[in-house]
């Protein structure tokens, strides 16, 4: 076997990670820019709430549009074209002058990361056998928290010497570059390193349209996985949007330092528990096949109360404390999840499965997860709102922990 085609695996998971990092980057310029895009587009703080939600639609509500094409068709050019359509998005982000216009450029991009974002991690999983899959896939999303973190610091410090329309020039330019440089890379057969004792899930045709999914409602781990995600994700979106205006009104924190501070941990908690719970799980599973179960709602159980600490201590040390803690804790599950997602469907439904799987997340956690802590906010004070959410990682600890014991159960009766 020639060298190339040895460590081709590891250059294709390498760049599918550096466009993932760029996806991500591409969603946070517009948080990063926001006071001088509202200043000179003369826009409300409800017009910027509803251009930030015109992205998740784009996103979500085509999610199972690409899911469908992407366990029918060659994905290369799928994603390909998805990553040159949410460049497009962005470019055209720091051409508009006004509402509408600028509306219209976010649901572009969500439509391009929908391409991307339900399709790459099935031609990961294809890439790489069982063994090493959690891996690879962790690896993978460790560009969630580097580029959300980069999109806010490049995209400030762009507008900062240039003005808000070059940071979207700057971070939308890159990706036609991307696009091509993915065509070049070996599209692997569906199912090609699944391990022999799998094959008759490989060999399961594809449903179609709507029975598609449909279908997924019948297999109860994957629908556990799912529900337990949709509790997290209603969780990491509250708590991404407020935990900074809460550093800054309840311990008096000034908010850039907020800001700064919740930005390095993002940085350093993703990064860090990201890669090491998908290399603890992948060690763990080779001794315990639950062991992804276990490790998801063990991890969501241990930042329950973590996050009511945070939110409740009067010490605004220890709360900090706290809330990198969280964070911690609700990265840990970020590989084993998204593998658990792949692993409980056929490989011909994966696509669908990842697309499923977005589509809920967003439309039953974080879509609205930031406005009900900011209504109970007016009503009851910021720092009684904000409790929600970790009461809310309690249902994704009761669906994992029941999930990892389905999956224990089922390794014992077949041992």
């Amino acid at each position: 076997m020639k060298a190339q085609e040895r460590n081709w695996p590891l250059l294709t998971l390498l760049t599918l990670t550096g466009i993932n990092l760029f996806n991500y980057l591409d969603r946070q310029v517009l948080p990063a820019v926001l006071t001088p895009l509202k200043d000179e587009l003369q826009l409300t703080d409800g017009q910027l709430g509803w251009v930030a939600t015109a992205f998740m639609l784009g996103y979500f509500l085509t999610s199972p549009f690409f899911g469908y094409l992407g366990d029918r068709f060659p994905r290369k050019w799928l994603i390909a074209a998805g990553v040159a359509v949410w460049s497009v998005g962005t470019v055209l982000s720091g051409t508009a002058h006004g509402f509408w216009s600028l509306v219209m450029f976010r649901v572009l991009v969500g439509l391009g990361e929908a391409s991307y974002g339900t399709i790459s991690p099935g031609w990961i999983a294809d890439l790489y056998l069982p063994a090493k899959r959690n891996n690879a896939l962790s690896i993978f999303f460790t560009a969630i928290p580097v580029g959300l973190a980069l999109g806010y610091i490049i995209g400030g410090a762009v507008a900062a010497h240039y003005g808000w329309r070059s940071a979207f020039w700057w971070a939308g330019l890159p990706g036609f570059a991307l696009a091509v440089i993915l065509l070049t890379l070996k599209e692997p057969k569906r199912g090609s390193s699944d391990a022999p004792f799998e094959k008759s899930v490989i060999d399961e045709p594809a449903q179609t349209g709507l029975q598609a999914y449909v279908s997924l409602l019948g297999r109860p781990l994957y629908v556990l996985v799912v529900l337990g995600y949709v509790a997290q994700t209603f969780t990491l979106g509250g708590f991404a949007f407020w935990a900074p205006t809460f550093l800054h009104r309840v311990h008096g924190m000034e908010l850039a330092a907020a800001d700064r501070f919740f930005g390095l941990s993002l940085v350093v908690t993703g990064l860090v528990a990201t890669l090491l719970g998908g290399f603890i799980s992948t060690a763990w599973h080779k001794r315990n096949p639950a062991a992804y179960g276990w490790v998801i709602g063990l991890s969501a159980l241990a930042a329950t109360p973590t996050g009511c600490a945070a939110f409740l201590l009067q010490d605004d040390a220890l709360a900090r404390v706290m809330i990198v803690a969280s964070m911690f804790l609700l990265f840990l599950s970020t590989g084993p999840v998204n593998t658990l997602i792949l692993e409980t469907v056929p490989v011909a439904m994966r696509a669908s499965a990842m697309a499923a799987s977005i589509f809920a997340i967003h439309l039953f956690g974080d879509l609205w997860s930031p406005q009900l802590v900011g209504f109970l906010s007016d009503r009851i004070g910021l720092k009684d709102a904000v409790l929600v959410l970790p009461c809310a990682l309690v249902f994704a600890a009761i669906f994992w922990l029941w999930l990892a014991g389905k999956m224990q159960a089922a390794a014992r009766s077949e041992g």
